[in-house]
């Protein structure tokens, strides 16, 4: 509390990002968390919370006939633009935003108590185990099995304790290989496939230089190519340009070379670097902010910024690994520089695309609890969550998180959770509230007991899972392997995301949100008609006829909303998935190729579920 000069200041205005509307005027409040704006222009009270450590930036203005402006942008893209008429407030409220948004020691989530005891708190940190998803894809069989080689951190100090690894490799191998790779990042199992035996693996890259090897670590990716015997050679994968690859090599790292690796096919496949992203993703942020452009200057920035042409490079080249999983049965090795970021978009996403299971709600925690957060993604140094080195900030898990929204806008019908709980787990990386996201690896977070004096964030979002359901989801399409198309007209702009906060972005009704209610309305309803049915039978109102008619609600939440319609020749929903598929009728208007939902509001748009502008 020492931080906060003023902790309450009247007659503020918020002014509307957009539009040159009214602003609202409220009164702003500092807390030790969190930053308050009560509206009080209005009849019903309104209040717009901001978490200090969301902030990313705050900047105080010069003075205006309005005036003294604070402008601020949080790292969950919500942007607030404040008017303070006394310009003394202002310079208090911008010194207390700045102290407050960038701890030094205590982080939110060490504040925070949701009020459970200790056997809660256990329990939480519990119901997610990585090493269980291991076992659910078959581990340990006569090819790979577990390994705590690593148990001290004494193979590699930024990889998870328990690693997996092909049965035929020796602990002499395994700690060669060590020596030979970046960080002592080893070749590890990312992914096992029952079905061809194939695996993906990851690890960095070889410090090979220009002329280097290494016998065991030679003898490594032999070990993981024979653990598949449905295919004589295996993939090696460099998820960075080359031209950034070779630069490494001549500074002792690099690359493998073909010629002592055997039965190998290596494959760049040309994702930019960090530096590139956080600049990408900056200039994705202005074209945001300008406050009426021409399509055609809108279009241009969009373009220019390269964001959506990066992510379009990372689903690439999950598309290429789970391809070469699916259809060549071969088993890929793929890395970056150090393993850590592009290596776990790349993985993240062929897996998705592989297995029905990561496509749950449950399954995508599983996946970034194994793939992000065990295997040594380096989120505070990445998110900022404390001051550090700004250079070492960028948006890795931002795209990851954006390359599964391109695929759930291209099969609408094949994942379990919505858009919102994308947002959800997006807003949580970078609120701090919980421990999961805080530490650059395992040993970090053992080291800062954050098992003892934080919470898991999991638990809370199963808890709300009936918020996270799409109404649309349908298990019969979980089966398939997902091959997205991958050209540029497919990848949008997601106002859902950097827009979130900007409501006159945003559709005034949505169709999938309006399909979600009358699912849980149905649900509540049966539920309902269950319980007077068995009151009635016990009143002896009616007959007991073994088993009450009805549906459990939390069976009823899960199960797929059908659609219908009756024109033949209406077009598709999405790539892959038709409009056929909705228990609204929807029907063409007259003239034009907008469908309407019968009985709804008539303004109701099928781009509504699209929502997002195209890259062109």
């Amino acid at each position: 509390m020492e931080h906060i000069l003023t902790p309450k200041v009247e007659e503020v205005k918020l002014l509307d990002r957009y539009t040159a509307k009214k602003p609202a005027i409220g009164t702003l409040y500092l807390t030790a968390t969190h930053l308050i704006f009560v509206e009080t222009s209005c009849n019903t009270r309104k209040e717009t919370w901001m978490l200090h450590h969301l902030i990313a930036t705050v900047e105080k203005l010069p003075l205006t006939a309005m005036g003294c402006p604070l402008h601020i942008s949080c790292k969950n893209f919500h942007v607030a633009h404040f008017v303070i008429s006394s310009e003394r407030d202002c310079q208090n409220v911008h010194q207390s935003l700045v102290r407050l948004s960038q701890p030094v020691e205590e982080l939110y989530a060490f504040l925070y108590n949701p009020k459970q005891d200790e056997d809660e708190r256990r329990n939480g940190w519990g119901f997610i185990d990585s090493a269980m998803d291991f076992k659910r894809m078959g581990l340990p069989n006569e090819f790979w099995e577990m390994t705590d080689l690593n148990k001290n951190y004494e193979l590699c100090s930024t990889y998870h304790s328990e690693l997996g690894i092909p049965k035929t490799a020796s602990k002499g191998t395994v700690f060669g290989s060590a020596k030979f790779r970046s960080r002592g990042r080893i070749p590890t199992l990312s992914y096992y496939h029952k079905e061809s035996n194939a695996a993906i693996c990851r690890c960095s890259q070889p410090l090979s230089g220009l002329s280097a090897r290494c016998v065991e670590d030679e003898e490594m990716l032999q070990a993981i190519s024979r653990a598949n015997p449905k295919s004589t050679f295996m993939y090696v994968v460099d998820t960075r340009p080359k031209l950034n690859a070779m630069a490494n090599r001549a500074a002792g790292k690099g690359y493998e070379n073909e010629d002592n690796y055997s039965n190998i096919r290596f494959q760049f496949v040309g994702i930019e670097n960090i530096h590139v992203m956080r600049n990408s993703l900056q200039k994705l942020l202005e074209v945001c902010a300008m406050k009426s452009p021409t399509m055609s200057d809108y279009l241009t920035g969009l373009e220019n910024s390269g964001w959506l042409r990066h992510i379009k490079a990372v689903m690439d080249a999950g598309v290429f690994l789970a391809k070469a999983v699916a259809e060549d049965k071969a088993s890929v090795l793929v890395h970056c520089s150090d393993g850590w970021d592009r290596t776990a978009q790349v993985c993240s996403l062929a897996s998705i695309l592989l297995d029905p299971f990561y496509r749950t709600i449950k399954g995508l925690m599983v996946l970034i609890e194994k793939e992000w957060i065990s295997m040594g993604h380096k989120f505070t140094q990445r998110c900022g969550h404390v001051d550090g080195d700004p250079k070492e900030v960028s948006p890795v898990f931002t795209q990851f998180i954006e390359c599964v929204w391109n695929l759930m806008e291209q099969y609408p019908c094949g994942f379990e959770y919505n858009e919102k709980y994308l947002l959800e787990i997006h807003n949580h990386v970078y609120s701090c509230q919980f421990g999961n996201f805080i530490g650059n690896c395992q040993r970090e977070r053992e080291e800062m007991r954050l098992y003892e004096r934080t919470f898991s964030v999991w638990p809370f979002l199963w808890e709300n899972r009936h918020q996270y359901r799409n109404p649309l989801h349908k298990c019969s399409l979980g089966k398939e392997v997902l091959r997205p198309s991958t050209l540029p007209l497919n990848f949008k702009f997601w106002c859902g995301m950097y827009n979130h906060f900007d409501k006159g972005m945003q559709p005034k009704q949505s169709i999938l949100d309006h399909l979600l209610t009358i699912t849980q309305k149905k649900a509540e309803g049966e539920k309902k008609m269950t319980d007077l049915q068995r009151l009635a039978v016990m009143d002896g109102v009616l007959a007991d006829q073994g088993s009450p008619t009805g549906t459990p609600p939390e069976q009823t939440s899960l199960s797929p909303v059908s659609v219908s319609h009756t024109d033949e020749n209406a077009k598709p929903l999405m790539n892959g998935a038709a409009v056929e598929e909705a228990e609204i009728e929807l029907v063409p208007t007259a003239g034009s190729e907008k469908m309407e939902p019968v009985g709804t509001v008539v303004s109701m748009e099928i781009k509504d579920v699209r929502g997002g502008t195209k890259f062109l």
